[in-house]
This record gives structure tokens, sequence and C-alpha cells, in this order.
């Protein structure tokens, strides 16, 4: 577990800076942390298109699309999935917003989404499963590192709430 955390140790500071990045798109158009400038950013970092936990996370969010667009707020999904495969997932259970391909690991890196964790007792090293607020001036306001699935998405909404009160 320690070296779990270790990882976790490069993500950004809450307070600080968020990484910026520059991704493909499921649309096939690039997108860029400048893309959000003066928005809230849901930055969200799941290991794979069309699985189980990827799925019901990315209806979460989608479901959820109205009351984030109210508070001002863009979701944005990454995993290193290629854009034909974002572009599949996003038609197949009708995602809401885009979908980064990040075949390079360069921003899951950047955030601290990549690294050791201990999968079915054994450790290895992957996509860990992470979620950002970036601020509307680009500072990280919340992480949550480590994501179970169910009810994540009411805590980020409660979050951005707060946040905005």
């Amino acid at each position: 577990m320690p070296k779990k955390e270790a990882s976790a140790s490069r993500s950004p500071a809450e307070g600080g800076a968020a990484p910026k990045f520059e991704l493909e798109s499921d649309s096939g158009e690039r997108i860029t942390s400048k893309d959000f400038a003066g928005k809230w950013l849901v930055l969200y970092f799941y290991p794979k298109d069309n699985t189980p936990g990827c799925t019901r996370e990315a209806q979460d969010f989608t479901k959820a699309g109205a009351r984030l667009k109210k508070l001002g707020a863009e979701v944005v999904g990454v995993s290193r999935d290629s854009v034909k495969s974002h572009g599949g997932f996003k038609d197949k259970i009708g995602i809401g917003f885009h979908l980064l391909s990040d075949p390079e690991l360069a921003a899951h890196r950047a955030y601290g989404a990549w690294g050791k964790k201990v999968m079915y007792g054994k450790e290895v090293e992957g996509v860990i499963r992470s979620t950002f607020l970036v601020q509307p001036d680009g500072k990280l306001a919340k992480a949550w590192r480590s994501v179970k699935v169910d009810g994540h998405v009411d805590k980020v909404i409660a979050a951005l709430e707060e946040l905005r009160a």
C-alpha cells in the first residue's frame, strides 16, 4: 500500500495549478486544458471503455450532465483507449461529453492517475481511477483518488455546490 500512496503524492496538490493537457477526443479534435478556461472542469480518469465499472461511471456522469452544466461545469473522461474505441463506447451507451485518448499516459502521469495499485491481491501498474475538479482559474479545487464508482458523481456534485456557494 505505501507504493500506492507514493504514486498519489506525485499528483497535483489541491489549491495548486492543475496540469495542462492536450489530447485527441472521440470526435478526432484536439482538446486542451485551455478550452476550459473560465469554466469548472470535472476531469476523470478511468481504466477501459466498455467495462462494467467504467460504463457505470460514464452513465452516472451523463445522467448528472444537466445538474453539472447548471453548476457551470463540463465533464471530460480520459483513458488510454483509442479515439475509435472512445467513439464506439460513446455511441453505444449515449455518453454526453468528450472522451479523450491518452495512449502515451502523459495526462495520466501528470495527474497521478497511473501507478502501482493492488488488483485481485496482486500489485500491478495501471490506471488509478481518479477525478479532478478544476476551478475556472485553472487551479485544482478537489481531487478524488482510487475512486469507487457507486455514489461518486454525487460526491463530485456536492463538492462543486459547496465550492460555488
